[in-house]
Formats: C-alpha cells, structure tokens, sequence
C-alpha cells in the first residue's frame, strides 16, 4: 500500500473529546474515527488489525471445535422474555416507525436466539455436544462510553456458545476454553490474568474474566504475585497484603482492563425454551450450557493502551497493519525494495509522500508498525532496518531484509 493513496492521513494533535489513551493514539494515527459517544468507524489500517485479530480468534476457536455461524442483530421481543431479560437497561429496544411499543432490541447477547436455534437440531444425547460462535456487531447502552475503544455503545464480539449433556462436560469444555483464550490473548501480545467475578444477567453464578492490568482499568482486581489467583473486587473478600488462599503468596491490588469473559450457564436458557435431550436410559434432561465472550474492538484498544508508548502505538507482529513500514528518504532504491517486498508476499505501508524527512519517522512511531526500513543516499545499496520498540539500527541488504520479514 502506497501512502500517499491512504485516504486518511495522521493528525498532529490528540482529538479533543478524547480522554483514554488507545482513543488518542488511534485517532491520531488514522485507524478510527469517532462518530459519536461510544461509536466508532474503523478506517483502512484499523480495520486491517481487526482482521488480524479476528484471524487469530477464528483459529483458536475452530481448533477447539466451534463452528462459526452469524446471527441476526434484531432480536424479538418474545425471545428475551422468556429469560426475563426484555427491559434489562443494557441494550436498545427498537420498532417500526409509528408503532408505540418497541418489538424488538439490538442484540447485546444471543443466548436466547442460538437455544430457541438449537432446540430444532439436538433431540438426543449423540446430538452433544456442539459448539457455535460468531463474530458479530453488538450493541451496549453504555451510560458513559468514555474508555476509548474499551467501552463503546456498538462493538464487533466474538461469542461462542457450548451445549453439553451434562455438567461435568460443561466444565471439561470450560477448561479448553479457558486455554484457547489465553493463547489468544497471548498471540495478541497481552498477558492476562484469570480472574473470579460476579454472574450479573448472563448466567446464574460466577464468570471468569481474563483481566489485563493497566492503570486506566475500569476493574480493581486482588490478584497474587505468585500464581496470579485472581478475584475481581465486585465480589473478593481479598484485601492488598493479604494471603494468598491459594499459594499464600502475597495479593496485590491492581486497575486492569477486561478482555474476554466465560460464563458457565447451566440449563437457565435450556428449561426456558425447552432445549432438551434423551439420554441413554431415554429419560429427558435439559442441555446444559455454556456462554464465552471477546470484544474484538475492545481488544484493539487494549493493546493500544498497554503496548504504546510516548510515540506513538507499538504494535505486535501478529496483529499489526502491515509487515514493515518503508520510508523514501532519497536515493533511488525505494521503488525497487517496495516491489521486490511485495512479489516475496510481504505486507508493505511505503511512504512514499513528498513531505520531509522528519514528518515521515514521526509518523512512523506514530501508527506503529513492528519494523521500519528506510532507504535513502546515506544507506546507499543498503536498508535501515529498525524495530518499533529499540532504538538501534542496522543496515541489511535486500535479501536480508526479506529473510527477516518473510511470513
């Protein structure tokens, strides 16, 4: 991709009615633009990190067994009062022009719709269990969507759900869960902690949420310095300096940003659509069920805000916009370092723009491509190669540069 055909372009200052950090540094650099409280547009280099993410969910939910399907955003009315959840202040209830009543919400869950979708294929016990999941726009009644891409008012989520024949299935399945999220995250270049938090209206007792400590957090969690046991305040009896009841280790009390959650559901969704299967004696029994969220967009943010730097963003190779970012700073080698990239199927950002030299390495550290290659008359036959997060240079040749960056 050549720079000067990117219609957007890196601004010099922070917008205004920002405050988080990943809303700053996003802006600035050209990956989102801000519509309204809560509501983003995902621009060229932005939505090409969204897909790298997605790519790396999508692996490590396939590998477990999911299945990926898409459901509607519209959900009738009928279906969330079944489980008691129509009129919940979490999502936007909708109808048609004129009518009085709302007859339907913007999906912020689809528990609902996938049992009522499930009860017409699972009749028997070999009908479990299955996985589903999809990666679809939801949307929050978010009172005060503040935290950048942390929190938003409508959001890309990956939810998945599980459906088992018995408890202890569940939990088996929970556990696979449970790993698979943390390679994501750590593909992402995130560590998490696992952390014990309240059910609220998703399920009917404790979640567990993958935390990832940073200051501008909207949790406060109680976790242990030793083997990272970890309670979410909402519901921790835990105190900073306190024992571990695990390990007795010493527990630390820390700000951390919710990246993904699980939910052990039980058959509270099963028993209200009457999701049931006969099992080996041919005796009935409700599904038992299990519930497992990412928000993609908030994950995006999250490694903006823990991974930046005063520069700019510092993204990990795996889910950044592109491989290297290539500065013409003259000379006449540019052109060919970016076709040669290019036919070796290496993702290139070449600017390639008639502004200074200057301007073109500020903005670089800005959007935060893991490495950077410059030519110009001083590098001569050779590549400037330099990693966004050191500070040491090396000259490289084509061939090495390739070598380096190859996928």
């Amino acid at each position: 991709m050549r720079q000067s055909k990117l219609f957007t372009k890196a601004e010099r200052t922070s917008p205004k009615d920002e405050v988080a950090k990943n809303a700053k540094l996003l802006a600035r650099a050209g990956f989102v633009r801000k519509l309204s409280a809560g509501i983003y547009a995902y621009l060229p280099l932005g939505w090409r990190v969204m897909n790298k993410i997605m790519g790396i969910i999508r692996e490590e939910m396939n590998a477990i067994g999911g299945q990926e399907m898409f459901m509607p955003a519209m959900v009738e009315k009928k279906y969330m009062e079944a489980t008691g959840r129509w009129g919940l202040d979490v999502g936007f209830e909708v109808g048609a022009k004129g009518e009085k009543n709302a007859a339907y919400t913007l999906g912020w869950t689809h528990e609902e719709v996938l049992t009522v979708i499930a009860s017409k294929f699972v009749g028997s016990y070999k009908d479990l269990p299955f996985y589903a999941y999809q990666i679809q726009t939801k949307f929050r009644n978010e009172a005060r969507p503040q935290g950048g891409l942390i929190r938003t008012k409508e959001f890309l989520m990956k939810d998945l759900y599980s459906f088992h024949a018995s408890e202890k299935d569940l939990l088996r399945y929970y556990e696979e869960v449970k790993q698979a999220y943390f390679r994501i995250f750590e593909r992402c270049g995130l560590k998490t902690l696992y952390t014990i938090a309240a059910g609220g209206d998703f399920t009917i007792s404790n979640t567990h949420e993958f935390q990832v400590l940073s200051e501008v957090g909207e949790d406060t969690i109680f976790y242990c310095e030793k083997c990272e046991y970890s309670e979410n305040s909402e519901i921790s009896k835990l105190n900073d300096g306190s024992k571990c009841p695990k390990c007795g280790g010493n527990i630390q009390k820390g700000r951390a940003i919710e990246a993904g959650n699980i939910f052990p559901l039980g058959t509270k969704y099963a028993e209200a659509f009457g999701l049931s299967f006969l099992d080996k004696e041919g005796k009935k029994q409700p599904v038992v069920m299990g519930s497992y969220g990412i928000g993609v967009g908030r994950l995006m943010g999250t490694i903006a805000e823990v991974l930046s730097d005063e520069e700019g963003l510092v993204w990990p190779v795996s889910v950044a916009p592109f491989a290297v970012h290539l500065l013409d700073l003259g000379g006449s080698r540019a052109e060919t370092v970016y076709g040669d990239l290019q036919k070796a199927g290496i993702s290139v950002l070449f600017d390639d723009r008639a502004i200074s030299p200057g301007e073109k390495l500020v903005e670089s550290a800005l959007i935060g491509i893991p490495f950077r290659a410059v030519t110009s008359e001083r590098t001569g036959e050779k590549i400037e190669l330099k990693l966004r997060n050191e500070k040491e240079t090396k000259l490289v040749t084509l061939s090495e540069l390739t070598k380096i960056l190859k996928p």
